[in-house]
């Protein structure tokens, strides 16, 4: 089994950074990929970001390009989003996941766009005040 465990939420007012950790922990950890979900209140979760954990080749959803960074330290299972720019309707609780059986770019992006990840987090929540 894998544990996700998710931190580094809070409180900011609208323009300012969060960073968010994700520590992962049990069987030997070596996944396809990893990133981070977001669910609001009253909307469906959405894909925020993800890395593989092999090249660390990058994709972000539109509503975040240019704003929020993901990254990951393979020596400590770690992946991180830095949330810069932060703007009320960031609000949400970010949820990390890991996808540990794809092989390929596509078929990760096909799960990661479907919200079939292999392991969650509990989810870290962020609150963005204007």
């Amino acid at each position: 089994q894998v544990q996700l465990v998710e931190s580094g939420g809070g409180l900011v007012q609208a323009g300012g950074s969060l960073r968010l950790s994700c520590a992962a922990s049990g069987r030997t950890f070596s996944p396809y990929g990893m990133g981070w979900f977001r669910l609001a209140p009253g909307q469906e979760r959405e894909f925020v970001a993800v890395i593989t954990w092999s090249g660390g080749f990058t994709y972000y959803a539109d509503s975040v390009k240019g704003r929020f960074t993901i990254s990951a330290d393979n020596a400590k299972n770690t992946v991180y989003l830095q949330m810069n720019s932060l703007k009320p309707e960031d609000t949400a609780v970010y949820y990390c996941a890991a996808d540990l059986n794809s092989i390929t770019w596509y078929r990760f992006l096909q799960k990661v766009r479907e919200g079939r990840m292999d392991y969650w987090g509990k989810g870290t929540l962020v609150t963005v005040s204007s």
